[in-house]
């Protein structure tokens, strides 16, 4: 935070403002971005695969034995021989050469056993074994299994093992993987009957890799000492990468998992441990212990999560009446020097609050969280499992900054909402990832709000996701929130949707939704969306159908111009968002698609032609009021102002808009900001600053017409306005470097800065006393 705020100050050049460097430092909170989931190789079996062109997985797109080579040829395997020949066809349409499994096999349990061995194997390798069953019921007949496996040596012969349900073997004609679409795929001799139950077994041994990706490795230094941890990250399509599975968010089933380990190290996973067995694995022998753990809830693969490690814990284990909440990390960092404990302390407050909002208890016996030291996301939600980065979870009180502080909160409280929304109740398919993302990021603000409720938390929203997503999505290349399920296919093509979009314009849009039908509404149609489809799938249609009935049974009736579907479908079906002009002299409203460059041309076609419908609030003078924007162009005469009067439209910035106003209106917000800047919302001199800016960016207003709305700045001591007028003039004083306008704007700023200076200096006893406020922090 500090070197950010540095490097904007440097841009101009104030060798005289050092200490009102410090006083903007001060002020600032900055949110980080960064929200916002081979074996031993002696005597290796062959592995064979079939390739077709490159895909574009994260986690690799061929099968790979230890030694780093990668076959290329098509391979057979029955019961009784094996074959190979070599093919340099391009893909078919076999139902192997497409990402999307066959809707003919649906699983409904699986019992996995894993082996990690942490150390090096003869190859230098650090490797897993495993042994998995897959069970599934036949949805329509078929004499295929397709099931999804990657980087996995199987070493067994067959490679797979095809059961009925009495546990006899069936007979199969042909066993190949599909390296392109990362797939096992078993030719049955006979086809599988509808309505009947089968289980696929096999072995493996993969290799524990620090890819960050599926069952890997991650290694710490504690006292001199190397030390290794195995663990899992399977969102999205990596859990195939740790035991064979039907890796997609709909084929949700119930897992019972077994992990083995050296006595000195301990096993975690999405439940509890049933009973540690002392036995013996592995070709030597060597004493284990054998974590068994409870059968799971119905959940998909990628919420799979198991860990293990020589971590410690700080918190209650809870027992049979009571959730067990602990948080795991490295033995210095919790045992000695209590980085656990904040974590701790907000993490069941969180929990509670989610429990009460949704109106559904916490589904598991136990929440633990842990710390890995090398982790590629912010943190991931696994079931009862969640892991995160360190900065992500741990805060150090006698080091960490009060910006870390702040990101531990919301961070868990983004991972804790997604335990009811996105576990509970999952999206169908990686199209409506937004729905997930976009709605915890919206209510870890609530939940952060609820454990802290001195930090008024709820507001940065504006600052960290509405403001910094709009940037993205007022240009010509950006995309809508969803997309048709055929249009995300590959591994890379899933990653893809994992954007801002995703995350910060979907709170932004969800965060409108439930200010236009109210918190209470939107409440009691969240609770019974949950209870239809718990331990379900869904598309986000659904939500709309739910909120739907609740806003159709509140009395009095809310009056919305169309229903839930009708309004949002105009934001989550097109790209962008609209820039609404309100002329106050003619009461003439408009709106249009915004672009951040105004000669930029927009290819991508919209079934609304870019038009949105707009949840107005505004207030003129002290006076409120609503009003919906439907088309274009319309005229609303309660937009009229006469005199002194002034309109401010988008109250509180809940919706997902900029706003224009004719210049006269224009004068008279910039005036009063001016007069009595109090008067208006703090939230809404941000906005104002961050709309004049991008509006004068896009050549809609003068450039002194946004300069001029910072004039204020000199008597507002509150951290929004200022965050929003810097990040606002980074970009204008790169283009004035080195012209006539960035000396007097040097000596501006400076006027500007000042008395926050002398303010902060006086109320902190000369920077000496930290201010209650997290803001002011």
């Amino acid at each position: 935070m500090e070197a950010k705020l540095k490097n904007r100050l440097t841009y101009f050049k104030l060798e005289c403002l050092s200490a009102a460097i410090a006083t903007i430092i001060a002020l600032a909170v900055v949110y980080s971005d960064e929200k916002a989931k081979n074996h031993d190789l002696t005597n290796p079996p062959e592995i064979t695969t079939v390739t077709g062109a490159t895909s574009g997985s994260t986690s690799g797109t061929t099968s790979s034995t230890g030694s780093g080579t990668t076959s290329t040829t098509r391979a057979t395997s029955g019961t009784s021989s094996s074959t190979s020949t070599t093919t340099t066809t391009p893909p078919s349409n076999d139902p192997w050469d497409k990402y999307r499994l066959p809707k003919t096999l649906k699983p409904y349990h699986y019992d996995v056993e894993l082996r990690p061995v942490l150390e090096k194997n003869a190859e230098g390798l650090y490797v897993f074994h495993g042994k998995s069953e897959a069970f599934f019921t036949c949805e329509e007949a078929t004499n295929l299994v397709i099931i999804h496996s990657i980087k996995l040596n199987f070493t067994t012969n067959p490679k797979a093992i095809l059961r009925d349900s009495s546990g006899n073997a069936l007979t199969v004609s042909k066993i190949e993987e599909v390296s392109l679409t990362q797939y096992l795929v078993l030719h049955v001799a006979n086809p599988l009957e509808v309505g009947k139950h089968y289980s696929l077994y096999t072995e493996f041994v993969g290799e524990l890799a620090d890819d960050l990706a599926g069952f890997y490795r991650s290694e710490y230094v504690e006292d001199g000492e190397t030390k290794i941890i195995a663990t899992t990250q399977m969102q999205a399509p990596d859990a195939r990468k740790a035991f064979p599975c039907f890796d997609e968010p709909a084929m949700k089933a119930t897992f019972s998992i077994t992990i083995i380990h050296k006595p000195d190290y301990v096993a975690l996973s999405n439940m509890n441990p049933i009973t540690a067995q002392v036995g013996e694995a592995g070709q030597r022998k060597v004493v284990n212990l054998f974590d068994i753990f409870e059968k799971s809830v119905k959940m998909p693969t990628y919420l799979v999560a198991f860990i293990v490690s020589q971590f410690k814990p700080v918190g209650d284990p809870g027992n049979s009446t009571t959730t067990g909440v602990q948080i795991w990390g490295r033995k210095k960092a919790i045992e000695d020097e209590n980085q656990g404990e904040y974590a701790l302390n907000i993490s069941k407050p969180i929990l509670d609050f989610f429990a009460k909002y949704y109106n559904i208890s916490y589904p598991l016996p136990k929440s633990d969280q842990v710390a890995i030291p090398d982790f590629s996301a912010g943190a991931m939600e696994n079931w009862g499992l969640v892991t995160y980065r360190e900065t992500g979870l741990l805060y150090d009180p006698a080091v960490s900054s009060i910006t870390n502080k702040e990101r531990v909160a919301t961070l868990i409280a983004h991972e804790l909402a997604h335990q009811w929304f996105g576990n509970l109740v999952t999206i169908r398919w990686w199209n409506d990832l937004w729905l997930n993302e976009g709605f915890a990021s919206y209510v870890e603000y609530l939940g952060a709000d609820y454990a802290e409720p001195t930090w008024n938390i709820k507001d940065l929203i504006v600052l960290y996701d509405v403001h910094r997503v709009m940037a993205v999505d007022a240009l010509a290349s950006s995309h809508p929130l969803t997309s048709k399920e055929e249009e995300v296919n590959t591994p890379a093509q899933i990653s893809e949707v994992f954007d801002s979009i995703a995350y910060s314009k979907g709170a932004s849009v969800i965060r409108m939704l439930s200010e236009f039908v109210s918190e209470e509404v939107f409440v009691k149609g969240l609770a019974t969306y949950l209870k239809h489809f718990e331990y379900d799938n869904t598309v986000y249609s659904d939500l709309w159908t739910h909120l739907q009935q609740a806003v159709d049974t509140t009395v009095p009736s809310l009056n919305l111009p169309k229903t839930v579907a009708e309004i949002m479908d105009t934001w989550v079906l097109q790209m962008g968002f609209p820039v609404v002009k309100i002329d106050t002299t003619t009461g003439v409203v408009t709106q249009k698609h915004f672009l951040l460059n105004s000669d930029s041309v927009v290819t991508r076609p919209s079934e609304f032609n870019y038009t949105w419908i707009v949840p107005i609030s505004y207030t003129k003078n002290d006076s409120p009021g609503k009003y919906w924007l439907l088309q274009s162009l319309e005229t609303n005469n309660d937009f009229k102002t006469s005199g002194t009067e002034w309109l401010l439209a988008n109250i509180n910035v809940t919706g997902y808009y900029r706003v224009n106003y004719d210049e006269g209106n224009w004068n008279k917000l910039i005036a009063q900001l001016g007069t009595n800047h109090l008067s208006i919302p703090v939230i809404n001199r941000a906005q104002i600053i961050d709309d004049a800016f991008n509006l004068a960016r896009a050549k809609y207003v003068p450039i002194t017409t946004a300069l001029d709305t910072t004039k204020f700045l000199s008597n507002d001591v509150e951290y929004m306005p200022w965050q929003a007028a810097l990040s606002s003039l980074s970009y204008f004083v790169q283009m004035f470097d080195r012209t006539e306008v960035f000396g007097p704007m040097k000596e501006y700023m400076k006027r500007q800065v000042s008395p926050v200076f002398e303010h902060f200096k006086t109320t902190t006893g000369n920077f000496t006393i930290r201010p209650a406020s997290l803001t002011d922090q």
